[in-house]
C-alpha cells in the first residue's frame, strides 16, 4: 500500500503528552504530524495541579508566564464539622523558593486552560492538531511504521519513522501492541465535574465528611474560571445522575445544606480509580507516553505533570536519532521514564490511603525537583562522585553574573533545544565548539562569573571540572579535568559529530 504522506514522528493523542512532544519536535524542525480522534479538545479540569519542576519545564518551553497568569495558587482547605464549624489547613507544605529551585509552590489551572496554551504554542511553531483525526490500525517494520488512519474527509495511509502513543488509558496503540498493563484496581469510585455554583466562597478548597468514603465531597474554585470542582467518592455500582440536578442533589445530601446551588455543567465523569504500569514503554519503533503507559489514582497532582515529563523526556531523543544519532539514544526513554512512573504510583496510592482517612497532605514529595536518572546509562561521572549533585539529577538553577556586568541564570542558558557545557575555574576549552552544544565557562576572567557563590553551593564542583547539561535540564557528565576524553565519546554516543 502507498502511504500518502511521510512523516518522521506520527503522534496520536493531543492531550498533554502529545502537545508537550509536538512542542519539543517543532522547535527542532522534525517532520511529525499530530492526530486526536475527538472531535475538539477536551475541556475538563481532571489535570489542574502544575507541579514544580513541570513549571521549570514550562519554562524552557516558553509558556510558564502564560499558564501563571491564567492560574492561580491553592486555597487553603476548609474542613467542615457536622455541626457546621470548620478548621483551615494548607493543601501543600510550602517551602520558600531558593536559587537552585525557584518555584516552590504548585500551581492550579485547569487542564483544558493549560492544554490550550500549550496549543498556542504550537501554533507559534507553525503546527496544530488535527482533530477528528482517529489511528484504526498500524504495521511495522525495521525502518518504520505504516499508519492507518480514519479522519474527516475519509481513510489514508501514512508512513513514519516512528509512532507514539500519547492516546490514554485505554490506548489503542497499547492495545494493537498487546503489551501488558498490569496492575490493581483500588476499589474506589469517584466523579469529578466542572460545574457552575453558588453559595461557597472562592477562597478555600471546601471539603465535608473527611475520612468518610461515603460522604466525602470536595468543592474547589477553579483558578481562573468562574467553576468549580465537585470530587468525591460514588458507589462502585449504578448509575450516577451527572446532571445539574443530579449534582445538586449530591452536593446537597452530603454538605446537609440547602444553600448551595449548582447551576449548570462544563463537564463531568464517573471513573474507576486503578494503578496500572505498562511492561514495557517501546516495541520497536513505537512509543507510549502518558496515562497509555500508567494509570494512577489523582491523589498528588502527578498525572498530568508525569506525562509532561515524559514527552519532554522523549522528545529531544527522537529529534536526536532523526538527525543521525544512535538509535540506542532511544532505549533510554524507557529505562529513565518507567521507574519514574511506577514510584509515582506508590505515591499516588499512598496519598490515596491517607485521603480515605482525612489525613492526606502533600508536601515535597509532589513536586517532583528529586526525579533524576542516576541509573541511566546515559549518567556518566569521572571520577565517580560521593554525594553532592550527581550525573542523572536534575541541573539546578543559579544566579549568576555576566562578564558585561548584567545579572544572568543558568536557566536562561539552558533554555532551548540545545546542550549545555559549564567548565567551572578552567583555563581553556575541553573540546572544541559544536553545533548545539553551547559553552560556557564560570570563573573570574570568564564570560560567566559565580560572585554569589550559588553555583559552587549547587553543583559542588572542584576547579577544572566540567559538567554537561542535557536539552532536558538533567545533569548527563561530570568530568574531571583530566577527564575530558570522555566528554568526546559521550558527545558522540548522543549524536555529536568530533568538529564543528
Amino acid at each position: 500500500m502507498t502511504p500518502n504522506s511521510k512523516v518522521d514522528v506520527l503522534i496520536s493523542g493531543a492531550g498533554a503528552a502529545g502537545l508537550t512532544l509536538a512542542i519539543e519536535l517543532a522547535r527542532r524542525g522534525v517532520n511529525f504530524r499530530l492526530i486526536e480522534k475527538l472531535n475538539d479538545a477536551f475541556r475538563g479540569s481532571r489535570g489542574k495541579g502544575i507541579q514544580p519542576r513541570t513549571q521549570e519545564v514550562f519554562e524552557d518551553l516558553g509558556i510558564l508566564d502564560r499558564i501563571v497568569a491564567l492560574g492561580g495558587t491553592y486555597p487553603k482547605q476548609r474542613e467542615y464539622r457536622d455541626d457546621g464549624s470548620f478548621s483551615e489547613s494548607d493543601v501543600v507544605l510550602g517551602e520558600a523558593p531558593t536559587p537552585a529551585e525557584p518555584y516552590h509552590l504548585p500551581l492550579m489551572v485547569p487542564q483544558f486552560l493549560t492544554e490550550g496554551v500549550m496549543r498556542e504554542r504550537l501554533l507559534e511553531l507553525g503546527h496544530r492538531p488535527e482533530f477528528g483525526c482517529e489511528l484504526i490500525g498500524f504495521e511495522q517494520d525495521d525502518a518504520g511504521v505504516m499508519a492507518r488512519l480514519k479522519g474527516r474527509s475519509g481513510e489514508e495511509t501514512i508512513r513514519a519513522r516512528w509512532l507514539v502513543g500519547a492516546d490514554g488509558g485505554r490506548s489503542f496503540v497499547r492495545h494493537a501492541l498487546d503489551i501488558g498493563f498490569p496492575g490493581k484496581t483500588l476499589g474506589v469510585r469517584a466523579i469529578v465535574a466542572d460545574v457552575v455554583l453558588t453559595g461557597l466562597d472562592r477562597d478555600a478548597w471546601h471539603r465535608f465528611g473527611e475520612g468518610d468514603m461515603q460522604r466525602q465531597l470536595a468543592l474547589c474554585p477553579l483558578a481562573g474560571t468562574d467553576l468549580f470542582q465537585i470530587q468525591g467518592p460514588i458507589p462502585l455500582v449504578g448509575e450516577i445522575d451527572l446532571s445539574a440536578a443530579g449534582l445538586a442533589a449530591l452536593v446537597n445530601e452530603r454538605t446537609g445544606r440547602d444553600d448551595l446551588h449548582v447551576r449548570s455543567v462544563s463537564w463531568a465523569s464517573a471513573f474507576n480509580m486503578n494503578a496500572r504500569l505498562a511492561d514495557r514503554y517501546r516495541l520497536g519503533r513505537v512509543f507510549l507516553a502518558g496515562d497509555a503507559g500508567h494509570t494512577h489514582p489523582p491523589t498528588g497532582g502527578q498525572g498530568l505533570n508525569t506525562s509532561v515529563q515524559d514527552a519532554y523526556n522523549l522528545g529531544w531523543k527522537l529529534a536526536a536519532v532523526a538527525a543521525g544519532a544512535p538509535d540506542a539514544l532511544l532505549d533510554s526513554y524507557e529505562e529513565e521514564r518507567r521507574p519514574i512512573a511506577a514510584a509515582m504510583l506508590g505515591l499516588a496510592t499512598r496519598l490515596l490511603d491517607a485521603l480515605k482517612r482525612g489525613e492526606m497532605r502533600r508536601g515535597r514529595e509532589v513536586h517532583q525537583l528529586d526525579i533524576g536518572y542516576p541509573e541511566s546509562s546515559l549518567a556518566l561521572e569521572k571520577p565517580a562522585r560521593r554525594g553532592g549533585l550527581l550525573a542523572g539529577d536534575r541541573a539546578p538553577d543559579a544566579p549568576l553574573t555576566g562578564a558585561a556586568g548584567q545579572p544572568r541564570r543558568l536557566f536562561d542558558l539552558f533554555k532551548g533545544t540545545h546542550w549545555t557545557l559549564l567548565g567551572y575555574e578552567v583555563e581553556q576549552l575541553a573540546i572544541p565548539p559544536r553545533p548545539g552544544l553551547h559553552i560556557h565557562r564560570i570563573c573570574q576572567r570568564a564570560d560567566l562569573m559565580d560572585q554569589g557563590g550559588h553555583f559552587r553551593q549547587a553543583y559542588g564542583l572542584a576547579p577544572g571540572d566540567w559538567v554537561l547539561v542535557r536539552p532536558d535540564g538533567y545533569v548527563g557528565a561530570i568530568v574531571a579535568a583530566a577527564d575530558t576524553r570522555a566528554l568526546e565519546a559521550y558527545l558522540a554516543n548522543v549524536g555529536f559529530a568530533h568538529d564543528a
